[in-house]
């Protein structure tokens, strides 16, 4: 559950140093001892594309950035940028009225409705030679479509179930109870109503139930399953409709609304991911990140579904337009509609020397042979698009066979290199805190990094620091386990998992940085 943590129970492994501390941490402490501590940094903006943010957490407030352009809340954009009053950023999920998309169709439902006029009922032999790539992609969906609709429904029925006998009983015991659920309460109801079968039944659901979850999960998985259904996998649902944008048109840009940090207590995942990248020093006792010249821009282009590729285009051009120097996406998506319109704008941002660091996902797939996860950097096998895409894989604190984390992603073509991605403090919604994992922890390890890189260096490019950071690694000659759903375990050699065969260091890239710095300085 959801708590603050005493200063006792904090640990901060993935900070420390192989050598001195024997965790697989980047060593940061230590390039804050030795490299850092006589020196003044510039302050990095790094774009978070993702869900909505807590920007009035405790810990995250100080660390948003701010467009020094725009007038608030007037009306008027008065920076010119065709984004009305975008103060803290943007959300590509809303409209100018205030209102805000928090589920979203899957990939897959969004492209049978594209294509079910076309190719339902058809075979191969029915497809004309020019609409051969468009109908595999159909097939896809509806295999992806057929899978997900199976499972949902067993979820909306158990998570109906238990939502309505929960509630059920809440209301049958309110009487007696006046709202106060509390172990104390039910028990002493308990032995005051032995011969009342209803009540005794009421006292077990409510027992059985919060043995195992709570009352905020109970309601919260039944919203999101009754949305599966509703929402995300409704082929003729139309998601944008109180937008009025159209989201296969790329020339209709200026949609959304201001508003960064609406439905919070359903879409969390922009909050969390956030702590590892701001505040070098600890903040209430309880955490503490990366750097404290790193700000957060935040950009919202994701609910519960599938993040559409105009959202992620257009959300990546408007955080190089306003100044982003490292760009955060921790989504994935099995098909793409408009993978294009991502792959211009992973040109764009390198035209403008901006990096995008992307998590590697958390499915246990070897995506050397999945050719449908997005977004992505590769266009035919390691041929890179551009070169300041980087996707990370989450690994553990354990030098053992242990050492990836075995939900993540991994591969030596697409995946680049691997970051700590399991026992992560990180913040949540109210001021509180949770210990987090996933390979989104890890791409956000690594955007703190490359962000205190270019505070310290602003003369590298993004390729650079790319670059920096993967060469930079730490090596681990060890074999592991490879990532896998199957009980069975395989070994394999770490560094057969990355395109580097490492994991990040923060010492490490400070080290090379400098040393790039200085060779190009010396040039001019």
């Amino acid at each position: 559950m959801i708590k603050k943590f005493p200063k006792k129970e904090v640990n901060f492994w993935y900070f420390k140093d192989i050598y001195t501390d024997s965790l697989a941490g980047i060593s940061l402490d230590l390039a804050q001892q030795e490299l850092l501590r006589d020196k003044q940094g510039k302050q990095t903006i790094i774009a978070i594309l993702d869900t909505p943010i807590n920007i009035n957490h405790e810990y995250i407030e100080n660390a948003i950035w701010t467009n020094k352009n725009e007038i608030r809340n007037n009306g008027i954009d008065d920076d010119r940028n065709g984004y009305i009053d975008d103060i803290h950023g943007w959300n590509f999920l809303g409209n100018q009225s205030g209102q805000n998309i928090s589920f979203m169709k899957m990939e897959y439902t969004r492209i049978i409705k594209k294509y079910d006029s076309l190719f339902i009922d058809k075979n191969y032999d029915d497809i004309k030679p020019k609409d051969t790539d468009n109908y595999e992609l159909y097939l896809k969906a509806k295999k992806y479509y057929s899978d997900m609709l199976k499972q949902s429904k067993e979820y909306e029925k158990y998570y109906s179930m238990v939502f309505n006998a929960y509630h059920k009983a809440k209301k049958q015991l309110s009487p007696y109870l006046k709202n106060d659920f509390s172990k104390s309460k039910l028990d002493s109801l308990k032995k005051k109503h032995l011969d009342n079968k209803s009540v005794q039944d009421a006292i077990f659901n409510i027992n059985t139930f919060t043995s195992y979850t709570s009352e905020e999960e109970i309601n919260l998985g039944y919203l999101i399953y009754t949305n599966h259904i509703k929402v995300l996998l409704n082929i003729d649902y139309d998601e944008r409709a109180t937008m009025a944008d159209n989201p296969d048109n790329l020339n209709d840009k200026y949609y959304g609304n201001n508003i960064v940090n609406h439905n919070l207590d359903v879409l969390t995942h922009g909050t969390r991911i956030i702590s590892p990248i701001i505040n070098s020093q600890t903040q209430n006792d309880s955490i503490r990140g990366i750097s404290s010249y790193n700000k957060i821009m935040p950009i919202c282009i994701s609910g519960y579904g599938d993040e559409h590729d105009k959202d992620i285009a257009l959300g990546i051009r408007y955080a190089v337009d306003n100044g982003a120097k490292v760009i955060n996406i921790s989504f994935g998506k099995e098909l793409s509609l408009y993978k294009q319109w991502v792959f211009d704008a992973f040109k764009y941002a390198e035209k403008n020397n901006v990096l995008i660091v992307s998590s590697s996902g958390n499915n246990s797939l070897n995506l050397n042979e999945i050719n449908d996860y997005y977004p992505n950097d590769n266009i035919n096998n390691g041929q890179e698009v551009s070169k300041n895409f980087l996707l990370v894989g989450a690994s553990s604190y354990i030098m053992n066979d242990n050492l990836v984390c075995n939900f993540s992603n991994y591969g030596n073509i697409d995946v680049d290199i691997f970051a700590p991605g399991d026992m992560i403090r990180t913040t949540i919604t109210n001021n509180n805190y949770i210990d987090e994992k996933g390979t989104s922890m890890a791409s956000a390890i690594t955007s703190g990094i490359a962000g205190l890189i270019f505070s310290y260096y602003p003369n590298l490019t993004a390729s650079e620091v790319k670059q920096i950071i993967m060469e930079s690694g730490t090596s681990y000659d060890i074999m592991v386990n490879k990532p896998s759903l199957s009980k069975e375990k395989e070994l394999v050699p770490f560094s057969s998992l990355s395109k580097s065969g490492k994991i990040v260091n923060a010492y490490n890239a400070l080290l090379m940085a400098e040393e790039v710095s200085k060779k190009k300085k010396r040039k001019k």
